[in-house]
C-alpha cells in the first residue's frame, strides 16, 4: 500500500502535488487523494468463482486472471491510480483508492461493499493471521481478522489513531502488540510498541526516515530506516547498523521460513531516483546487515520471498534471481522479461514481481504480457498478452 523522492516517496513540492492527485497503498505506499464519492464499479453479474486469482491495475481499472491459466476473467472498471495488495484470505485483495481501503473479491470478481474510509491508504500488511492497515491521512490504524471478511461483511477489530498523521506502517504480533511507526508529514522518527489493550510498552525514535516493514521467523519484526534497519524481537528494540553512513532501506520483504529479511538498499540522499544494485541481507539473530551486488539494478516492486524463504530480486536486466538467503549467493537466474529501465515517477508501471506458493508472477507492463515460472524448476508456466499494460500485481494469499 508514500516515501522519499526515491521509488517509494515524494517530497516538497512533489507531494504537494501527488497528494491533491494520488492515492496509495505499499509493499509499499504512498499520497492519495482527499475524499470523493466512492467509484462505481461494472455491472456486476454472477460470476463463476476464478480459481487461484491474481489481480492487475491498470489505468482504468483491473483485470482479475485465473492464476494458473492466466486466462482474463473479467475487467472491472475502476479510475484513477489505484493499489492492490493481498487481504490475507483466499479469496479477497484490498484495492486502495481515492476514498479508502475497499475489499474486493477476486474470486468472485465483485467489490463487496466493505470498506475503510480515510484520505492517503496506505500500507497493508499481513501477518499471524491479522491484517493491519495504515491509512496515512488520519494516521488511523485498523486491525482484523481476513476470516471476517466472508460473506461481503464489514470487519470489525482493532484500532489505534497515531498521535499525527503521516506516511506509516503497522503490525500486530502473536501475542497482541502491535508495533506501529511514530512521525509527522514532515518527519518520521521511529517506532513504539502497544500492548493489547493499545497500551505503550516499547518506543525507539533511532530510525530516521522510518519506512516499510517485514516479518522474520520467530515473529520478528523489522522497519526499515535509513541507516540501517530497526528490529524488534522479544520485547525490545535493537539497531541494525549499515555500513554506510547514508544507507535507506524502505523496502523489505521478509519469510516465517527464514530469520534473514530481505531488503533494498540505496546510499545517495540526494538522488532524484537512485538505481542501485546491492540489495540488503539482515539477519536478526545477529542483528548483522550483509550487501549482495546483483550487478543490476531493481525497484521497489522487485522484491519478494520463495516458499521456503528464498530471497528474490527482479531486476532490470529481466533476470528473477534466486537467493540463498544464509549465504548471499545467487542460487538461480531465471529469465522472466526484457531489459527494462524503472521509471522516475514511482506511480508509473513498470516490470512487477508477485509470488504466491511455489508461483512466480511477474508483468511486462511495455509489451502486455504476464508470465507465471515455477519457482522450484525455474520453468515458464504460462503467459497471457492483456489489452494494457498493467501496473500493479496482486492477488489472495492467505496467511503471512
Amino acid at each position: 500500500m508514500n516515501r522519499s523522492t526515491r521509488a517509494t516517496t515524494l517530497t516538497g513540492t512533489a507531494l504537494a502535488l501527488a497528494a491533491a492527485m494520488t492515492l496509495t497503498a505499499c509493499g509499499g505506499n504512498d499520497d492519495a487523494s482527499s475524499d470523493a464519492e466512492p467509484k462505481k464499479q461494472t455491472k456486476s453479474s454472477e460470476a463463476a468463482a476464478v480459481k487461484n486469482p491474481v489481480v492487475a491495475s491498470y489505468d482504468g481499472g483491473l483485470y482479475v486472471l485465473d492464476g494458473e491459466t492466466l486466462k482474463l476473467a473479467k475487467t472491472v472498471e475502476l479510475p484513477g491510480f489505484n493499489r492492490v495488495s493481498p487481504a490475507g484470505d483466499q479469496d479477497h485483495v484490498i484495492v486502495s483508492t481515492d476514498t479508502g481501503f475497499r475489499v474486493f473479491d477476486a474470486a468472485r470478481q465483485t467489490f463487496t461493499g466493505a470498506e475503510f474510509k480515510g484520505s492517503k491508504p496506505g500500507h497493508v500488511v499481513r501477518h499471524g493471521g491479522k491484517t493491519v492497515l495504515f491509512t496515512d491521512g488520519t494516521g488511523e490504524v485498523n486491525v482484523f481478522d481476513p476470516a471476517d471478511l466472508a460473506g461481503g461483511k464489514q470487519p470489525k477489530g482493532r484500532t489505534y489513531t497515531s498521535a499525527e498523521a503521516h506516511h506509516g506502517v503497522a503490525i500486530e504480533l502473536a501475542g497482541g502488540e502491535l508495533v506501529t511507526t511514530l512521525g509527522t508529514e514532515e518527519k518520521r522518527t521511529g517506532a513504539l510498541v502497544l500492548d493489547k489493550d493499545n497500551k505503550e510498552i516499547a518506543r525507539a525514535e533511532n530510525c530516521p526516515g522510518v519506512h516499510g516493514e517485514a516479518a522474520a521467523q520467530g515473529d520478528v519484526v523489522g522497519l526499515g530506516c535509513e541507516d540501517g534497519v530497526l528490529l524488534y524481537k522479544d520485547g525490545k528494540f535493537t539497531k541494525v547498523d549499515a555500513p554506510d553512513d547514508y544507507a535507506r532501506t524502505g523496502n523489505q520483504a521478509g519469510s516465517d521460513a527464514s530469520p534473514i529479511l530481505l531488503g533494498d538498499y540505496k546510499t545517495d540522499p540526494d538522488a532524484e531516483l537512485e538505481r542501485p544494485t546491492r540489495v540488503s541481507l539482515i539477519d536478526t539473530r545477529t542483528a548483522k546487515m550483509k550487501l549482495v551486488d546483483l550487478k543490476t539494478s531493481y525497484s521497489f516492486r522487485s522484491l519478494a520471498r520463495g516458499p521456503h524463504g528464498e530471497a528474490l530480486v527482479l531486476g532490470t536486466n529481466g533476470v528473477l534471481h534466486v537467493i540463498d538467503p544464509e549465504s548471499g549467493k545467487v542460487q538461480k537466474k531465471i529469465d522472466a522479461v526484457g531489459d527494462w529501465t524503472e521509471p522516475l515517477d514511482w506511480q508509473q508501471p513498470r516490470p512487477t514481481l508477485f509470488v504466491r506458493d511455489h508461483t512466480a508472477y511477474v508483468s511486462d507492463p511495455g509489451q502486455r504480457r504476464l508470465h507465471s515460472f515455477d519457482l522450484d524448476s525455474g520453468e515458464k508456466l504460462t503467459s497471457v498478452t492483456l489489452p494494457k499494460g498493467t501496473n500493479e500485481l496482486s492477488g489472495p494469499v492467505a496467511g503471512h
